[in-house]
């Protein structure tokens, strides 16, 4: 077990990635705290977890508030002790932040970048003196791709934010044997990106071939798939690994997909196989 009975919270971990974390995170032997506002989904996340003989705790929290992650520091330590794994996987677009159209520029700003960066900076910094009384552990940010990509705006600005938090937290922690990592999801299939309902033939063969192009292998990628990149770079198998930004999009973020169709049409140069005969040649 990877995980073996470290200390672990996962933030937004009731749902989506952050459940498929928590998850796995108790299989491989973790202590896990879900910190979250939804109590149901949060405390019916904490029952499947010990139907698979996992430990775990429920607290609520809402992240945008500094006290109330001082409080549930404070709450995971009374329960356990010691604090060894930090995952900031809360956050939210621009539907869940809590945006109006009636917000100025600073109010989208501070719902956006709070929901995003800012909760992940201060759980980080919270948390880091029980890491290092613990004797060392490791956080995992999660970002995302649209953190090189302009057109996700106030999003894409505070994930690009989160990437650069990693890599200070890294020089911070790792006198103390913190290790600070941060991975990337693209494009993941969870009732967000990809809700659930009956469509007709025409709309769902629309979005099958919108999925195909969410990367290059076809598909858009799973929660659990996410969940094994977090798990491993908080492991020791991870031991030598800090302030890196390892991406999990399926090699979506190495296509250029203005160029994408006329490449397809007109061919295109490969490095290896043979290339295909250009248009008019």
């Amino acid at each position: 077990m990877r995980l073996k009975d470290k200390v672990t919270l996962v933030t937004g971990g009731n749902s989506g990635i952050g459940r498929s974390i928590a998850l796995l995170a108790a299989e491989e032997g973790a202590k896990v705290v879900i910190a979250a506002r939804d109590r149901p989904r949060g405390e019916e996340t904490v029952r499947a977890m010990r139907k698979r003989d996992g430990e775990a705790l429920f607290v609520a929290a809402d992240l945008r508030d500094e006290h109330q992650i001082q409080r549930l520091v404070k709450e995971i330590i009374a329960a356990y002790g010691a604090l060894h794994i930090v995952v900031n996987n809360a956050g939210a677009g621009a539907k869940r932040s809590g945006i109006e159209d009636s917000d100025t520029p600073g109010a989208r700003w501070s719902k956006l970048v709070g929901a995003n960066f800012t909760t992940t900076y201060l759980v980080s910094a919270y948390a880091l003196p029980e890491l290092r009384r613990a004797g060392g552990g490791a956080i995992v940010n999660i970002s995302s791709t649209a953190a090189v990509h302009g057109n996700y705006g106030i999003y894409g600005a505070a994930k690009a934010g989160v990437e650069g938090l990693t890599r200070s937290l890294a020089v911070e922690g790792a006198p103390d044997g913190i290790r600070v990592n941060c991975v990337s999801p693209g494009w993941i299939k969870t009732s967000v990106t990809y809700p659930e309902g009956v469509l007709d033939g025409e709309a769902r063969a629309r979005r099958e071939a919108w999925e195909k192009g969410t990367s290059l292998l076809g598909r858009m990628g799973r929660p659990e798939e996410i969940a094994q990149a977090v798990v491993f770079l908080a492991s020791e198998q991870a031991s030598f690994i800090t302030g890196a930004v390892l991406i999990v999009d399926g090699g979506l973020t190495l296509i250029d997909s203005s160029a994408q169709s006329w490449l397809e049409t007109m061919g295109s140069e490969k490095l290896i196989s043979r290339p295909r005969k250009n248009a008019g040649t």
